[in-house]
């Protein structure tokens, strides 16, 4: 391979000059370019803008200021002038010197940080400008050797392409089959052979009616001392709202009859060391209770929701994320979160409200709007496949398990995720360090 020679890139770049505001005559009537994707391509929009313009001419390298390190890069192909935001810059370039598919790849190089790092007073922190850009020196082979580097990296970059795909399906699958498990447990298909070994736990005072009875028996207690307010009538489970059979011992039932909505107001300021929960803080369709601050920490200021161990907290904004979780700590919840007693096993609870199905009830009441909720009325008549206790706890147990096992799973399909994009980065340093 040729020497490699050390310039500067305004060697072979330069840049198109002139700023515009967006009523000036010498830009109105073009596209404007809406956005430079990082696989490269460029995006073209009729609406206006209210930020200065520059103009790009057809055959010019075009660059955004905020992403170039991640390929936002492109040439421009079209036939007529388009204007872009003073947040992209425009080069006209030497092909003699540089291969654009050469300086792509070399823009999302460590080398190219490297530079920035070293040459630019104070580093950058958002932007790259062309004053930025422009002076920088860096090791450039002759044209033909970045032909060479280019074929190369295409090469590499199919295997990639193709490794990435791979590992995007195995991510695919892994959501799916934890979806499949979600909905076998909960139509009572994961523990038929249980419910055969074990008949008994399943029959009698085991039957999930009578659990029913219980509860309701309780609820009629706490209403006659005034510590509960009556129910709203509630109405029968028609055939329709039944999408698929139950086990023997099983019963529909509508949410409210199993899980009471908590409403425990309280000032944060009375509990300021308290764990603080919002809808941020658990993984989407998971129930993975995400890391969290105190009260005191978020600075809450508002009145929110108390809760105690062994309740799940939901949130009623975007349900669809299945935001769901179970703690085992006191704490406080916002007025975004639903803090739920369940009258049956919680954990249980959650498996049926992660799931498809429960999904399914929620969507009928999605109303499109940019925020949607779902309110007390809505989740309290959402129909409940519910089991014996004795089956509810094998069901935990064994979605534990297999939940368990498809995260370890996950983790090493992410461990080749982040191994793939370490090896890119590896090659990108070795190919573009002085030759």
């Amino acid at each position: 391979m040729a020497e490699w020679q050390k310039i500067k890139i305004s060697q072979f770049l330069k840049e198109r000059e002139g700023r515009y505001d967006p009523g000036d005559e010498a830009v109105l009537g073009f596209k404007r370019l809406n956005k430079i994707d990082f696989s490269g391509e460029i995006h073209l929009s009729d609406k206006g803008s209210k930020t200065d313009m520059i103009i790009v001419e057809p055959g010019d390298l075009v660059i955004s200021g905020i992403n170039v390190s991640k390929g936002a890069l492109a040439v421009y192909r079209g036939e007529e002038p388009i204007t872009a935001t003073i947040h992209y810059s425009s080069y006209a370039f030497d092909e003699r010197q540089i291969d654009i598919d050469y300086f792509k790849r070399f823009v999302r190089s460590q080398s190219f940080v490297q530079a920035l790092k070293d040459q630019v007073k104070g580093g950058i922190k958002t932007e790259i400008k062309p004053k930025h850009f422009l002076p920088l020196e860096i090791h450039l082979p002759d044209i033909e050797s970045q032909k060479e580097i280019v074929s190369f990296f295409k090469g590499i970059e199919n295997e990639m392409d193709d490794l990435s795909g791979e590992i995007t399906h195995q991510q695919s699958f892994l959501k799916q089959l934890r979806q499949r498990i979600l909905q076998e447990a909960i139509e009572g298909k994961l523990t038929t052979n249980w419910r055969d070994k074990n008949p008994d736990l399943l029959s009698g005072d085991n039957h999930a009616s009578k659990l029913l009875e219980k509860i309701k028996t309780e609820k009629e207690r706490l209403i006659e001392k005034g510590k509960i307010k009556k129910d709203k009538p509630l109405a029968p489970i028609t055939d329709a709202e039944k999408p698929f059979p139950l086990p023997n011992g099983w019963a529909w039932v509508r949410f409210s009859e199993i899980c009471e909505i908590a409403t425990n107001c309280v000032s944060p300021y009375d509990y300021p060391n308290h764990a603080h929960l919002a809808p941020d803080n658990i993984e989407k369709c998971t129930g993975r209770l995400l890391e969290c601050k105190t009260v005191k920490d978020d600075n809450v200021i508002s009145v929110n929701h108390l809760f105690y161990p062994g309740m799940l907290v939901y949130s009623k904004v975007r349900p669809r994320l299945r935001k769901v979780a179970k703690v085992d700590f006191e704490g406080l919840c916002s007025a975004d979160m639903y803090p739920l007693v369940p009258k049956c096993n919680p954990d249980y609870l959650k498996i049926v409200m992660l799931s498809n199905f429960f999904d399914g009830e929620v969507y009928r009441f999605d109303n499109r709007v940019k925020m949607p909720k779902i309110n007390q009325d809505q989740l309290g008549v959402i129909p409940i496949p519910l089991a014996p206790l004795a089956d509810q706890q094998v069901i935990v147990e064994r979605v534990d398990k297999l939940m368990a096992m498809i995260g370890e799973l996950e983790k090493q399909v992410s461990e080749r995720k982040e191994q793939s994009e370490m090896l890119m980065q590896s090659v990108l340093r070795e190919a573009f360090a002085k030759g």
